[in-house]
């Protein structure tokens, strides 16, 4: 019984989340200033817009039949990674500042939870991609052979992973019976599960470059060998392109993300000597950015994604004209004669999203739906 009572007594279960921010220095804002006002706003805008962002490109993925690719499945979703951080940080902007007080350990073991499980996501995501595109590019095919079935059990098997290391510092990997092992940035985390999580994703990314490197080479290599036939050499252009394009959004994530995982690495290894407060709000506010950019990249490098997006756009504009000259239901008596009335009534009906021609001179053709 003593023994219990002893090993009970080191591990702080009654402690609140107060008393860790304490333990480790870390100060909880005691009243509202303007600066949070802004940040929480300007979050919550970029939050926002991350969250429409991606549904965009989950909704051009799933209406055009030329993304129903293993590739396009796994780049949506990425798009659902994004858009579950936009999720995460939205409930990161409505629990932070003075309202951290009132939160019990629970949520705030949620709202961290929230934010590995995206982070995760996105990485096991590129690094799937990573693989098949290296099993797919060797052969100089545009697509790989991967069943559906099998792509939704990757899915299943990326969300899986992600949602079991999200909880790890919740049920047995946190600090709460080593209150030296406490971390400064996340105060409840244990010091080594953030020098594991960091060196693990730095690790993921570096193999993730070296797999483009030598996917580049290879594809570079094969260009230069390929015969000057028209159809080989499009071919062979349309691998580069979308191989620019992952490298693009493996490239950004990497820039995004890399500071704020040096930042928990050196929290890990100084503690308090990293002075890891002082600059770890950047840090985030540079990996929320990330999600917004990916978006961005597909619009800019990808004419049939950018096509698609004014498609989707031009639908919803017009349906939201179409809802806004609807008659009223007022019964009015019409001069016209039944049969002209109806005349009139088909004559005036236009499809709410026109087929563009082939030939437009915008340069633009309605998706393949």
């Amino acid at each position: 019984m003593a023994t219990e009572s002893s090993v009970w007594n080191t591990c702080n279960y009654s402690h609140d989340v107060t008393f860790f921010y304490n333990w480790v220095g870390k100060k909880i804002s005691v009243g509202w200033t303007t600066q949070d006002f802004v940040v929480i706003g300007l979050g919550l805008t970029v939050c926002l817009i991350v969250v429409l962002a991606n549904l965009m490109v989950m909704a051009a993925i799933l209406l055009n039949r030329r993304f129903h690719f293993p590739i396009y499945y796994l780049l949506g979703n990425m798009a659902a990674a994004d858009l579950f951080a936009g999720v995460a940080y939205t409930n990161l902007m409505l629990n932070t500042g003075p309202w951290t007080r009132m939160l019990t350990k629970e949520q705030w073991y949620i709202r961290g939870a929230l934010i590995d499980i995206s982070l995760t996501a996105s990485v096991a995501n590129l690094l799937a991609v990573a693989v098949e595109r290296h099993q797919t590019i060797i052969t100089m095919q545009l697509h790989s052979n991967m069943t559906k079935r099998r792509v939704v059990l990757l899915i299943v098997c990326i969300w899986v992973t992600a949602i079991i290391m999200g909880l790890v510092p919740s049920t047995f990997w946190n600090c709460e019976c080593d209150l030296d092992d406490c971390s400064t940035v996340a105060p409840l985390y244990s010091r080594r599960f953030l020098i594991f999580w960091a060196v693990l994703n730095l690790l993921t990314f570096f193999i993730m470059v070296a797999v483009y490197a030598r996917i580049f080479i290879y594809v570079r290599y094969q260009s230069r060998s390929t015969s000057q036939h028209t159809s080989e050499i499009r071919h062979s252009q349309t691998v580069v392109n979308l191989m620019k394009t992952i490298s693009m959004v493996l490239g950004a994530f990497v820039i995004c993300w890399t500071p704020g995982l040096m930042t928990l690495l050196l929290d890990g290894l100084l503690g308090k000597d990293s002075h890891a407060n002082s600059y770890e709000k950047y840090c985030l506010v540079i990996a929320e950015c990330n999600s917004l950019v990916n978006p961005i990249i597909y619009s800019l490098r990808d004419n049939e994604m950018r096509r698609t997006f004014k498609w989707i756009l031009c639908c919803l504009c017009r349906r939201s004209a179409h809802q806004q000259r609807e008659p009223s239901s007022v019964k009015i008596n019409n001069p016209l004669p039944e049969e002209t009335l109806g005349f009139v009534q088909k004559s005036a009906v236009r499809p709410l999203c026109k087929t563009q021609d082939t030939n437009d001179k915008d340069g633009w053709t309605e998706p393949r739906l």
